[in-house]
């Protein structure tokens, strides 16, 4: 299985639209985000994926076939941070592996990668009810942290409602 991570172009944005509404009915479940009057999913942040500097559309491949997306942020101030105090921190979005290529080590491999790619602080969260999201994260960090060297925390403010890791990637 080749595996394949990257940039989403400005010019195949339709591609990330398209993906997103996929990603918004799988995961509206535990998030509650309903279809605008259009039958679609509205995402508040999308065009700012090639406005915003430090944001980072990508797509993943698993032999040559889409196989879901991530939102990465890098190198974001402080004061967008829930949990983390660094002075710049990376986080993650959003991410989406289609179901078709769940369980098969698709989005683990794509998540070391991306922990390796992009080293320094990061913050990951995900949303209270999201349980799956939850446990593949607390895998993916114990398992790359070796259990040790991160933070977990769940917030319940204005700000943020769920859990967050906060740790180190590439300081091994």
């Amino acid at each position: 299985m080749n595996i394949e991570i990257e940039m989403i172009p400005y010019e195949e944005k339709t591609v990330l639209y398209n993906l997103i509404q996929l990603y918004r009915y799988d995961s509206s479940e535990f998030d509650g985000h309903v279809l605008n009057n259009h039958g679609l999913y509205l995402y508040k942040y999308f065009d700012h994926q090639w406005t915003d500097e430090y944001r980072r559309p990508i797509i993943v491949k698993v032999d040559g076939e889409i196989a879901g997306f991530v939102l990465i942020s890098l190198g974001v101030p402080k004061e967008y941070m829930k949990l983390s105090t660094a002075e710049k921190t990376n986080s993650i979005s959003d991410f989406f592996i289609m179901r078709k290529y769940r369980r098969k080590g698709v989005g683990s491999k794509v998540a070391y990668s991306l922990l390796e790619r992009f080293i320094g602080t990061w913050e990951i969260r995900q949303t209270a009810a999201n349980q799956p999201a939850y446990t593949f994260w607390k895998q993916i960090i114990s398992k790359y942290k070796q259990n040790n060297g991160y933070q977990e925390k769940f917030l319940q403010n204005e700000k943020w409602n769920g859990p967050v890791f906060v740790f180190e990637s590439g300081m091994d």
